[in-house]
Parts: structure tokens; C-alpha cells; sequence
């Protein structure tokens, strides 16, 4: 069947892959619970039937705060094929915004999933004036009704022609969902996509062409455009979709099942190439020698025009070193797509010299997100770009640089603000992004930053902050490093090293690894960490340069609030929780 709003999904599931033993799974309790699609499509109609029986309707809003689970699924398309609107809401953010978002969206009925997060929302929970449900996970939350429940009653009262009719009303240009996303007033702001936004993003990201995907691993945020619009792609194209336990288990997630593909950020690529690195250390020198060598080679690796030498060192290095890894890693990748940041062209090289090809994507919540996507194909994808804009997308630079699209991708405003949306959608229907590029001759888009982070220094030179941190990334020795100047003489930073990559090499200078705090007072880290800004520092003008820098011990997280969930640092937050070591930077 023809796909032109999102929960036609399932119904061409179940047309073009029937026997599909997994369509969701996730792992609960050390095992591996898989969902068939016959009983996933019987779940979802339930779980609307007894949304409908509860006086949920047209227009209505759904939320939804949970971690990745096929409940979750459920519930979306649930939600969205009796006409009401999916509204989903990370796990991670602050008290504030749930109290924000639930008012602003005037939520009917919200799902929550575990005791924790009911805790953290049950205070607000009686302030808000439209909400007439609260669905948890557990049988155990007695005051509230349980998903379960839900799903019995819709299985007792069935309404399948009701359910049927409310479907056919449904336009592809009706709001499907609204994604809540941090302004810059750190206000969240509700981004309204319509089933069209949602659906030409999948279909058009699904013209890569893939030589043997059937299974997905996912562990990024399936609240974030990102992640969820390619759980949609997944469904498109008959990919089981495996969802992790948490972040710590992707490692032996990837190893028990083997998937085909995957989503990522760069950071995690990036832990991956540091462990590698570090795991040569420990070898004798022959076959140290022999692992760096293959090591540098990848890091060498072009889609095209690779000399007859340099393949033939490759199959070399795939037989005795590049085979071994894969093995470690676990998987048979086809593809792994990174976003949420830019990737080193260098780490996109290495990955895809192994055997993991990277591609990378560029996009916000706002345009669905993809606006522009690697490919396989001549002139498709080149290390160091975010490839070509998607078909029925038009992107140009601005004079400031700045990267505008128009097209099907873009959002149908920000929910109850007029004016913001105004702001960003320019009379002639072009998006503002905010982040600055620059196109290739071949049509292949580049990002060089964002345009509210650059600033100008007290000198009157302009600092692309995003550039220079992506250089001083490659660096083994740093973890996270935010770089600032704003009306300062000179460009500093804030650095976290990697400590686990410090350690190692601690261990094997001779020095004595105690607690991170201390570590980093230590004269012999602090001279090899100036030689590494030195070093970084040849690749810049004198007025980008770091003239000063400050090493932190704290850890950057999702969960303290310095990372957003896609693992970008939010520097207003950072800016205020170190204030006085920004001071002492500058002083």
C-alpha cells in the first residue's frame, strides 16, 4: 500500500513483510523480549481502541516520557491513527519544562515510564488543568492505570469500524506530532510536523540504497526527530528494530545480535577509535608496529581514487588487523549514520576504511529532521560533508553563510507561537537553520559552524568556536573541550581530558594514577596536555588560537545537564556553572 501518513506504516508492515519474526525488540532482564508485527498491529489498534473509550479525540495531545521500548511505538501510533497528535518529552529534562511542556501543549493523557520519572512529574501533575489520564508501565503503580490495562480494555471493546472511518478522515497534512525543542531562551518551543513532513523525510532517506540490512540496534532518544524519524525508516523498509537496555550495554547489545545498521553521534564513534587506539599499547613491539601501521592506514582511506598500494596494504591490514576489530566490535555493518554533530573526516575515514562505513546527515527538528544525507553513488558522499540535500529540498547559503532550506521538510510552525515561527520562516518559505556552510562543486553540503556561537574578539576578529574544537577532538588526550572569547583579548578553553585514555598513558610513563581531580594538577599531564594545544594550535591563526585553557575534572552528561541528548554541550548552562573558572581564564 501506498505510505502517506506515518501509521500507514503498519499496515504496509504487514502487506510487504508478513513473516517478519522481530519488528521491535528490547531487552528486559537479560533477555531479549521480540515483538512479531501481527502482534505489534493487534497491540496498536487496542491500545487506540481504549484510547478512544476513554475520550481521547481528534486534536488531542499524548504524551509520551519514556526510554526506548516497544511500548513506546505503540503508543505513537496509537495515538496518531485516531487523529489525536503524539507528543513526546525526553526523560532527561527538568522539572520546569515538564510543567512548561504539559501546560503548553494542554495534555490529555500522558504514558510514564518507571517510578522515577513519576515521581519527578507527579508534583506538577495535579496543576495541570486539561489532563485527564496518567498511564504507567508497572502493575505496580496501583493509583494509576497501568498500559496493560489499557490494552485488555481495548481488546474487550473493540471499535474496528469506528477506528477505520476516523483513519480515512486523516489528511497527510494533518499535525501528526509536536517535538518540544530548547530555544535559545532555554524555553522549550513546541515544533508541529505534519504526516507529509514525516513521511518525505523517510521515503527520500530511504533511496540509499542498502545491500543487506534486516536489523537495526537503537539507542539514541527515539524522543529526538533524529533517531525516531529513522525507527520510521526502519519500519519502511522491514528492519527489526532492537532497542538497548542503556547506554552501557551497547557493546554486548552489538555483539548478540549482530545488527546491520545503526544510528550514532560522533562521540561514540569516537570512544570506539580511542579504545582501539589504546588496546595497541599493550601489544610487543612487532606486532605494535604492525597495528599502528594498519591504525594510520585507515585514517588515510578515500571513497574514491585510493592508488593500487594503498589497496593492496588495505586487504593486508583487513586480514591481520581490520577483521580482528570487527570481530571485537561485533556486527556486520552495512551502514552506520551519524548526526547530531559534525564527525572528524578523520574518524568517518577510519570507520569506513574497517569495515563500519559512515554516513553522514545534517538536520533539525524543525526540518524533520534530514535535510541533507551521504548516499552511496558518485558525488554522493565525501568525508567531511553532510552529502546532498534531499530530493524536494532546496538549500542555499546566505550572505552571512548561513544555511537556508525550503521544501517539504519543513515544519508547520512552533505550536501557539506566530512569532517565533516568523522569526525562523522567512516570507518566501525558506527555514533559517542558524548553523553556517558552505557547498562543494558537486552540490555536497559542509558545515562550519553555528551562527550564534561565533563570536568576535576584543580585537574585532571573528571565532568559529565549533571549528576549532572539532581539531583539538582528535586529540586522544580530550574528552569534551568548549573554546570562548566573547569581547576577550584572546580565545581560551574549557577542557575535559578522556581520563581513560589519560590513565593508560599514565601507566605507561611511569606516573601514578589517583583520582581525576587530581590528575589533572599533575606537572607531567599538564605539560603533555600543552604540547597537545600547541600542536592543535599550527592549524589556526594567531587570533584563534588558545592562549589559555583550563582543565576540568567533572564529567559531561546528559544527566548533569551539560550534554543535551544528542550529546551536544548546551554552553549557557556551562557558561554559568563555570563562571568564575571562565573569569580566571581571562583575568
Amino acid at each position: 500500500m501506498e505510505v502517506t501518513r506515518i501509521f500507514d506504516l503498519l499496515d504496509n508492515y504487514l502487506d510487504n513483510y508478513p513473516d517478519r519474526e522481530v519488528a521491535l525488540a528490547s531487552k528486559r532482564n537479560n533477555s531479549w523480549q521480540k515483538l512479531g508485527i501481527k502482534e505489534y498491529v493487534e497491540l496498536t489498534n487496542a491500545l487506540s481502541y481504549s484510547m478512544m473509550n476513554l475520550g481521547i479525540r481528534s486534536g488531542d495531545k499524548v504524551g509520551i516520557v519514556s526510554g526506548n521500548r516497544p511500548e513506546w511505538n505503540i503508543i505513537d501510533f496509537a495515538t496518531m491513527q485516531i487523529g489525536a497528535v503524539s507528543v513526546p518529552i525526553y526523560p532527561t529534562i527538568s522539572q520546569d519544562d515538564y510543567q512548561h511542556i504539559l501546560n503548553h501543549a494542554e495534555m490529555k493523557m500522558i504514558f510514564i515510564d518507571g517510578k522515577e520519572l513519576r515521581k519527578k512529574l507527579e508534583p506538577i501533575l495535579p496543576q495541570m488543568k486539561q489532563l485527564q489520564e496518567v498511564i504507567t508501565f508497572s502493575e505496580q503503580e496501583t493509583r494509576y492505570k497501568h498500559f496493560e490495562q489499557l490494552i485488555q480494555l481495548g481488546k474487550q471493546y473493540p471499535q474496528p469500524e469506528k477506528l477505520s472511518e476516523i483513519k480515512k478522515a486523516i489528511k497527510e497534512t494533518d499535525l501528526a506530532t509536536i517535538i518540544y525543542t530548547s530555544g535559545t531562551t532555554g524555553v522549550p518551543k513546541g515544533v508541529m510536523l505534519s504526516h507529509s513532513n514525516i513521511v518525505n523525510n523517510f521515503k527520500n532517506v530511504a533511496e540509499i540504497p542498502a545491500k543487506w540490512n534486516n536489523k537495526a540496534l537503537s539507542f539514541l532518544p527515539v524522543c529526538h526527530a533524529y533517531e525516531r524519524m529513522l525507527v520510521y525508516l526502519y519500519h519502511y523498509l522491514g528492519i527489526s528494530i532492537y532497542y538497548v537496555e542503556n547506554l552501557a550495554t551497547i557493546s554486548q547489545s552489538i555483539k548478540e545480535i549482530n545488527p546491520t545498521m545503526m544510528t550514532c553521534v560522533p562521540r561514540l564513534l569516537e570512544k570506539i577509535y580511542d579504545k582501539l587506539y589504546i588496546s595497541g599499547k599493550k601489544l610487543g613491539p612487532a606486532k605494535r608496529m604492525i597495528y599502528y601501521w594498519a591504525f594510520r592506514l585507515a585514517t588515510k582511506y578515500q571513497l574514491e581514487n585510493n592508488s593500487l598500494w594503498y589497496n593492496l596494504q588495505s586487504r593486508i591490514a583487513d586480514k591481520l588487523i581490520y577483521s580482528q576489530w570487527r570481530s571485537a566490535i561485533g556486527g556486520n555493518f552495512d551502514i552506520i549514520v551519524s548526526g547530531g554533530s559534525a564527525i572528524q573526516p578523520q574518524m568517518a575515514s577510519f570507520f569506513s576504511a574497517i569495515g563500519m562505513p559512515v554516513f553522514e546527515g545534517y538536520g533539525l527538528s524543525e526540518t524533520s529532521p534530514v535535510i541533507a544525507v551521504s548516499r552511496r553513488g558518485k558525488n554522493q558522499r565525501r568525508f567531511g560533508t553532510v552529502g546532498t540535500a534531499l530530493p524536494g529540498v532546496e538549500v542555499k547559503i546566505s550572505s552571512q553563510h548561513e544555511i537556508l532550506c525550503r521544501g517539504h521538510n519543513v515544519m508547520m510552525g512552533y505550536y501557539k507561537a506566530p512569532e517565533l515561527t516568523a522569526e525562523v520562516i522567512d516570507s518566501e518559505g525558506w527555514f533559517h537553520t542558524g548553523d553556517t556552510g558552505e557547498m562543494t562543486p558537486e552540490g555536497l553540503l559542509v558545515i562550519t559552524g553555528r551562527l550564534k556561537s561565533m563570536f568576535k574578539t576584543s580585537f574585532g576578529k571573528y571565532v568559529n568556536p565549533q571549528l576549532i574544537e572539532s581539531k583539538f577532538s582528535e586529540s586522544p588526550f580530550i574528552e569534551n573541550i568548549v573554546v570562548l572569547g566573547e569581547n576577550r583579548k584572546f580565545a581560551a578553553a574549557l577542557i575535559v581530558p578522556d581520563f581513560a585514555y589519560l590513565k593508560t598513558w599514565c601507566e605507561n610513563n611511569g606516573i601514578t594514577y589517583t583520582t581525576n581531580a587530581e590528575i589533572i594538577t599533575n606537572e607531567e599531564v599538564n605539560k603533555k596536555i600543552r604540547e597537545e594545544i600547541s600542536r592543535y594550535n599550527r592549524f589556526f591563526g594567531d587570533y584563534e588560537q588558545i592562549k589559555r585553557y583550563r582543565l576540568i575534572a567533572d564529567e559531561w552528561s546528559v544527566a548533569n545537564g551539560i550534554l543535551s541528548p544528542t550529546l551536544k554541550i548546551k554552553r549557557k548552562i556551562l557558561e554559568k556553572r563555570y563562571a568564575e573558572d571562565i573569569e580566571t581564564l581571562f583575568s
